[in-house]
């Protein structure tokens, strides 16, 4: 457009020549493109499921929470990684304590019954009754 403003003719065609047409974004109309088929395709299962099986929905939305944000935030993807590994570590120390736990009253248990077992077999062997 400078040019023609130099030249002082104003002319349509001078000023043409100047204008840049701006660039198609294929890739992003393609990841958007992607992304709507995805949301469809969700929607289509979610709606099947909660047809047949309103309990499906909460693993079906953690199910594509875990493989869509890695796609398309990949900085979510790096970030909650610690997360989950503390998740998991926390889960697994979790399933110690409670194991060892159910280790323990169960011998508390074992204990108790052969505690009763001895009273009755001293009281059977002296003729008292319990009670």
């Amino acid at each position: 457009m400078q040019k023609a403003k130099k030249e002082g003719n104003g002319s349509l065609e001078s000023a043409a020549e100047n204008v840049v047409a701006p660039e198609a974004d294929e890739p992003a109309s393609e990841d958007r493109s992607d992304m709507v088929a995805t949301v469809a395709t969700v929607a289509v299962v979610g709606v099947a499921a909660a047809a047949f099986e309103a309990a499906l929905l909460p693993g079906i939305v953690l199910g594509v929470a875990a493989v869509a944000v890695p796609k398309y935030l990949p900085q979510i993807g790096s970030a909650l990684n610690p997360l989950f590994r503390s998740t998991v570590r926390g889960a697994y120390k979790l399933r110690q304590k409670t194991k060892e736990m159910m280790a323990e009253a169960h011998e508390q248990v074992n204990d108790i019954v052969a505690e009763v077992h001895a009273e009755d077999g001293l009281n059977a062997s002296t003729g008292k009754s319990v009670g």
